[in-house]
This record gives C-alpha cells, sequence and structure tokens, in this order.
C-alpha cells in the first residue's frame, strides 16, 4: 500500500509516493518540467492561476503512477503542502475567481501596516504574534478594495492548499496552521481573529470550516478521481503550508530544531515554545503539532531573494547548468575579488521591515571579473542574507540546538552551505527529503508517533554534515564587507 504527497512550490508541483509501512521514497518527481509562470502585472506584484497547479497536479499524479508501475488503487491517502500566505478566492460553485496573489506579491504591505498601527501593536503581537503585514488577511482587504465586483462574488477566500483540498474533494476547508499564515489565527483566544477581519470590513461567512490538521479532511470525488487518476474515495489526512511541512520533513518539531530552505526564497524555521511576537521581522505560525497544552510554534525568517538570483543569472548568462555554474564559481576565491551581490530583488523584505531594496552587484571591474565571480558572489550573497537573518532570530530569543536542510537546491553548492555554517557557528545536517516526501509520509502519523515517524528520518535519510571551517576569518571578512553596503543602502530606502 501507498501514501501520496504533493507539495505546491510556485516554481513546479512536487509529487511523491511512498511506502505506507516504511515511507520509502518509491518516486519523487516534479510538474512542469521547467518552471510555472508567476504572473507580473505591476512592479512588486506575483500571481498563478490556481487552476495551474491542479492542471500540473493531474499530470503529474498520472505520470507517477505510470513511472513507478503501481496501481492506482493501492493508494490509500493523501498529504498536501504548498506555498503559504496566498490568497485564493472561489464562487459558491468552487471555481476561482481571479488567480491567485501569492506569497511573494507585496501589494498589501501598506494595508497590513496601517491595520498594525491602527489596532495596535500590542494587541497584534499578543493575538497574532506578528503583525497583519503583507499576509493572506491583508491581501483579501486588497480585493475588497481594488476589485469590488470581485469581491462581491466570493464565497470562501482559501490559502492555496485549502483550493487543492476543494479541488479533490469537493469540500472547502482550512486548518488552523493555514489561518495562522494569513494572520487569521487568534493565539491568545483559540479561534479565528475574526476582530481583524471586522477591522477590514470583510464578512466572517467568509472563512471555511477548519479541519484538524491530522485526519480525514475529505475525501476523492468522482471527478476529481477521472481528472487525476486518484482512487475514488481515498482521504486527505494531511495537509500544511510548505514551511512547516518542511520542519516535518526533516524531523524539526521541538523547541531548538531549526529547518532550512534554500529555494526561490530562502528560510530558517526555528521551533519554539508559545510566547507572544518581539519582532515584525520575525514571524510565527501554528507548527504541525500544535496542540492547545503543548504550543509548538514555527518561528520563520524568510528571505525573498535567495535561489531566485541564482536562477536569473543562470538564465541571462548563457543558461549554464547549476553545477557547471558551481563549479566555476569554486574557482575564486572567498570574497569574490570585491564583488558583491545583494540578492534581495524579490519584492519586499520582512527582515527589513518590508523595505523593497531589490539586487544590487557591486565593485564589477570589467577588466579582472568574469561570469565566476558573478557566480561565487552571488552564491556568497545570497548565504551572507541567511547569516543576517539567523542574527535576527536570534535575536527574536530563538533557541538554535541543530539545523537541518533538505539535500536540493543552494544547499547542494559547498560554497553556499560551507558559508552558512562557518558563519553561524553551527552544522548543517542534510537530508535526502523533500517536502513532497515529507507529505506523503504525514499521512501515516493518524497516531500522532512523532518519535518513531522523526527516528526513521535520521536513520534512512542524512545524507551528510556540514560543518563550521576552522580558517573562517576570510568568511569574516566578506561577510563585513557585504553588509556594510547593505546597511549603506537601506540607510537610502
Amino acid at each position: 500500500m501507498y501514501y501520496i504527497g504533493y507539495d505546491i512550490g510556485s516554481s513546479s508541483v512536487k509529487t511523491a509516493i511512498v511506502e505506507a509501512e516504511t515511507g520509502k521514497k518509491i518516486i519523487v518527481l516534479n510538474e512542469p518540467q521547467n518552471e510555472m509562470e508567476i504572473v507580473s502585472l505591476h512592479s512588486d506584484w506575483a500571481e498563478q492561476d490556481p487552476d495551474m497547479w491542479w492542471e500540473y497536479i493531474c499530470t503529474a499524479t498520472k505520470r507517477a503512477i505510470r513511472e513507478a508501475n503501481i496501481e492506482a488503487s493501492k493508494i490509500q491517502g493523501i498529504g498536501i503542502s504548498y506555498q503559504m500566505h496566498g490568497l485564493v478566492i472561489s464562487d459558491k460553485d468552487g471555481n476561482a475567481l481571479r488567480n491567485s496573489i501569492i506569497w511573494c506579491d507585496s501589494r498589501a504591505v501598506e494595508i497590513g501596516n496601517k491595520a498594525f498601527a491602527e489596532i495596535g501593536e500590542q494587541k497584534c503581537m499578543e493575538h497574532l504574534l506578528n503583525s497583519p503585514g503583507n499576509f493572506t488577511a491583508s491581501k483579501l482587504k486588497w480585493v475588497k478594495e481594488n476589485e469590488p465586483e470581485i469581491y462581491n462574488k466570493i464565497h470562501k477566500y482559501m490559502l492555496p492548499g485549502d483550493y487543492i483540498a476543494l479541488k479533490l474533494t469537493g469540500e472547502v476547508t482550512t486548518t488552523k496552521n493555514g489561518l495562522s499564515e494569513g494572520m487569521l489565527w487568534d493565539y491568545k483566544e483559540n479561534k479565528t481573529a475574526d476582530w481583524l477581519l471586522d477591522y477590514y470590513g470583510i464578512d466572517k461567512s467568509l472563512t471555511p470550516n477548519i479541519v484538524e490538521n491530522f485526519t480525514n479532511q475529505g475525501v476523492v470525488t468522482e471527478k476529481a478521481s477521472k481528472e487525476s487518476g486518484l482512487p475514488v474515495g481515498i482521504p486527505i489526512v494531511y495537509r500544511a503550508g510548505d514551511q512547516p511541512n518542511n520542519a516535518l520533513a526533516l524531523n524539526v518539531l521541538n523547541p531548538g530544531e531549526v529547518a532550512a530552505t534554500g529555494g526561490t526564497s530562502g528560510v530558517f524555521y526555528a521551533v519554539s515554545e508559545m510566547s507572544s511576537g518581539k519582532s515584525t521581522r520575525v514571524n510565527n505560525f501554528v507548527h504541525v503539532n500544535y496542540e492547545l497544552e503543548k504550543p509548538r510554534v514555527g518561528k520563520l525568517l524568510n528571505i525573498n531573494g535567495a535561489g531566485i538570483q541564482y536562477r536569473w543569472l543562470r538564465n541571462n548568462m548563457g543558461n549554464e547548468s547549476y553545477e557547471a555554474m558551481n563549479e566555476k564559481a569554486s574557482n575564486v576565491e572567498i570574497g569574490s575579488e570585491g564583488v558583491i551581490v545583494i540578492p534581495f530583488g524579490n519584492g519586499a523584505e520582512r527582515m527589513f521591515n518590508n523595505k523593497n531594496i531589490g539586487t544590487h552587484f557591486l565593485n564589477l571591474n570589467l577588466n579582472i571579473h568574469n561570469s565566476a565571480h558573478l557566480f561565487r558572489a552571488s552564491l556568497e550573497g545570497i548565504a551572507f542574507s541567511f547569516v543576517y537573518g539567523m542574527e535576527c532570530l536570534k535575536a527574536d530569543n530563538a533557541t538554535i540546538n541543530v539545523i537541518r536542510a533538505g539535500n536540493d537546491n543552494l544547499f547542494r553548492s559547498e560554497i553556499f552551505s560551507n558559508t552558512v555554517a562557518t558563519l553561524i557557528g553551527h552544522e548543517i545536517e542534510i537530508y535526502n527529503t523533500t517536502g513532497a516526501v515529507g507529505a506523503a509520509r504525514a499521512v501515516g502519523l493518524k497516531d500522532g508517533d512523532y518519535s518513531k515517524f522523526g527516528a526513521n528520518i535520521s536513520s534512512n535519510d542524512h545524507v551528510m554534515t556540514f560543518l563550521p571551517l576552522t580558517n573562517k576569518e576570510p568568511y569574516e571578512k566578506a561577510y563585513k564587507k557585504w553588509k556594510q553596503e547593505l546597511e549603506l543602502i537601506l540607510t537610502t530606502k
């Protein structure tokens, strides 16, 4: 018997099938083969068609079943991971009314800032553990203000994973996890933050019914079965945003454990005991193992401009493979002979209090520098942004005991991983797992045995560990120069 997991990212939909009894990976693949389109009609906007996600889920599911050579009838359950903070709105028939406003869209920054000022910092931080910020609730308010004809047709608002669950089951539901990602969960009252909806003038009836994270959340309909190839009647058992799910996949479940992600965006996600939020640069969300009696929250430090910077270089400098780029970069000394890349060209950055500072290439000498210097400086610049983010996380009283990351994207680069490990002074454990695999394995967590779940990950998936290098002086010197340039830019914004 098998479980299937999905990870709906902004670049692709990842699909994994695992053995139900052992969690062994049978197949992992993604659709499309290149990358999904992000629509940007205006500066700092980012949208995707939610039906595109469904289309790729159907294609990936059929392909995974075919290539794994298994019987679809033996798939027993579904887990869903998804890009956080997005907004999907649907009519009463479950049709999306507009493109999803996704995580890296910055249009609602001022709406959230105004709410934070008028409602009051104390109430927001005590009840939401965050500022309303540029999250789902504020994006919904933007629709109300700017697209009233669409807003008036809304039956329910959703997070991206909720929409995929709707396509599979025909039922509109959400989770505490999802509501917390949208700044719509009141931790103090343990219910939806209806007072924020009231402030925004949003009808409370637009909130979907809430289902528990590890439970039967609805079953696959005949229509969804025909489109996806999944068996009729199998349940969705698990649903979580990509960063809490990534943490689960890496066995990051207890205070002091940190999950790191180096994809399009970069993330440190540190599990902590619940306390009032202290910094708007670090956000707090319901973790997958959150319980009222033993609350666990994920302190998330997000960096919008991470892997997208390296991808931009690849796409615009001959479309070399990342492996070839990494090899060229390895021939350049630490510090890239003075070249500095400030990699924040992907919208407003929360760790800079929602300032949009853009990407900067500094100190280029056209007589001595070449593409290899740009590749190295880009990897270093992204790594330095992680180090800067770790400083923010520690300033928000996060405890750091162990850091774990998946064996993909930026962490495949020794330059990147060595730079981060050396400067933050912590080992980084690398595991051969993905969000889709984690979502699939989570289907078997109905009994809540996290210790057994984590032991399987530790014993089966560990690949290697990056240790802090003893000769850290050149790294510290390069980081100091990078940070000086960054802070100079921040003073002008």
